[in-house]
C-alpha cells in the first residue's frame, strides 16, 4: 500500500473523512473479498493520479463495524465519495478505472 492511500477506522473516520478539506473517496473492503482485491489497483491508481485534489482511504468492514453500518454498506467493495462531510456518489462492485474516473470528474473541480 502506498502512502497515497490511508487506512481509516471507526475512531478516526470523522476526522479523516468527514472533516477533510478536500473530497474523500472511501473504499469499504475486507481481506477475504476477491472483488475488493481486484479493485485495489484501481483505487491505488486513482489515489496517485488525483493526489492533491482527492484523498483516498480504505476502511476494513470486518475490523470496523460502526461506520459501514452508519452508511448502510450492504455489499463490498463499495466506494463512497464524500465532499464537505456529505456523500456525493456511490459505486458498488469491482468496476473499471474509467467508471470511477467518470464519477470523480462529476464532483471534482479541476
Amino acid at each position: 500500500m502506498s502512502s497515497d492511500v490511508t487506512h481509516v477506522n471507526d475512531a478516526n473516520f470523522e476526522g479523516e473523512v468527514l472533516q477533510s478539506t478536500i473530497p474523500v473517496l472511501v473504499d469499504f473492503w475486507a481481506e477475504w473479498c476477491q472483488p475488493c482485491h481486484a479493485l485495489a489497483p484501481v483505487v491505488q491508481d486513482i489515489a496517485q493520479e488525483y493526489r492533491g485534489r482527492l484523498k483516498v482511504v480504505k476502511l476494513n468492514v470486518d475490523e470496523n463495524l460502526a461506520t459501514p453500518g452508519r452508511y448502510n454498506i450492504r455489499g463490498i467493495p463499495t466506494l463512497l465519495l464524500f465532499k464537505k462531510g456529505e456523500i456525493k456518489d456511490q459505486i458498488v462492485g469491482a468496476v473499471p478505472k474509467e467508471a470511477v474516473e467518470k464519477v470523480l470528474e462529476r464532483h471534482l473541480t479541476p
